[in-house]
């Protein structure tokens, strides 16, 4: 069987359909739609794609993204790049993602030949070592059966990527508490060198726990059936090398949430306490009752004819 390492490596690696045009599938992971990293993941990939990395080697120091609709897991998506600007120093990337002849992401990545300078980062926080903390068990099969069928499978399921939460939090009878979290995460395998192709899984693993942060001082989770969940737009910064198969801290806070909107920032460090990437995120955050949810099913079903 493939491992899930193997299958996501495959899901980041686009076919090429022109010179600026590429193909990249979607997997179902027990999200509603596909889910956001792996479409910011694929969309870096094909930016990475269209850069010249054998005269001069230029990598990605940020991108953003906004998503504009919801993607269906069973299409493909096509991504086309445009070369916006290759610079002295700076090449710059836009990439729309397109699905059912309508975009459902626009991105634009900034990459940058290296250069040497001076240099400051905010310190690691003080948390224990991953492997000091236990991998969280897994659900009773009898809690599982209660639980709709896409929360199941995305539960259940044995992803490419392990956390470890250092304040764990049960997320089926989530309390209220200050929004703020620290996570260690890695790839569960030991894959290639290639930093364009860490980038990538750093980009599709920056999403998870990052907005779900923001539902934390309000006593709510993903998990909730009636709690309505999506991104609206995603930045990243990469600021120094590191390997996705190597633990990261993912410290992440969420300064503000309103107007059924919240934010939230992470910083990802490696163990030895580099700070390695900045993220931000805003997203869609909302409680839906019974006819609400219905009415929105309603309008969705419309805006997809």
């Amino acid at each position: 069987m493939t491992s899930p390492v193997s299958e996501l490596i495959e899901l980041l690696s686009l076919e090429r359909l022109e010179d600026n045009l590429f193909r990249g599938q979607s997997r179902d992971i027990g999200t509603k739609y596909v889910f956001g990293g792996q479409v910011l993941g694929q969309a870096l990939s094909a930016a990475q794609a269209t850069m010249d990395s054998a005269s001069e080697p230029r990598n990605a120091h940020s991108l953003h993204g906004y998503f504009l609709r919801a993607g269906n897991i069973e299409a493909p998506i096509v991504y086309v790049v445009d070369r916006t600007r290759d610079g002295g120093s700076f090449s710059v990337r836009r990439v729309t993602a397109i699905q059912h002849g309508q975009p459902i992401l626009f991105l634009a990545a900034s990459f940058q030949k290296d250069e040497d300078s001076g240099e400051h980062q905010l310190s690691m926080p003080e948390v224990p070592k991953p492997e000091d903390i236990e991998a969280a068990p897994a659900l009773a099969p009898e809690i599982l059966a209660t639980l709709p069928t896409k929360v199941q499978r995305w539960v259940s399921r044995q992803g490419p990527f392990e956390f470890r939460h250092v304040y764990p939090r049960d997320e089926l009878n989530p309390p209220k508490r200050p929004p703020y979290q620290h996570v260690w995460f890695r790839l569960s395998e030991k894959v290639g060198d290639a930093p364009e192709l860490h980038r990538a899984l750093l980009a599709y693993s920056s999403d998870f726990h990052l907005l779900g942060t923001a539902t934390f001082p309000h006593g709510i989770s993903y998990y909730q059936p009636d709690v309505q969940m999506a991104s609206l737009d995603h930045a990243m910064w990469f600021h120094r090398p590191f390997r996705a198969d190597d633990w990261l801290l993912y410290s992440i806070d969420s300064p503000s949430a309103q107007s059924s909107r919240g934010l939230a920032r992470g910083m990802i460090y490696d163990r030895d306490g580099h700070l390695v990437a900045s993220t931000a995120q805003e997203g869609l955050i909302r409680v839906v009752h019974a006819d609400e949810e219905k009415n929105a099913r309603a309008v969705q079903t419309e805006e997809k004819k």
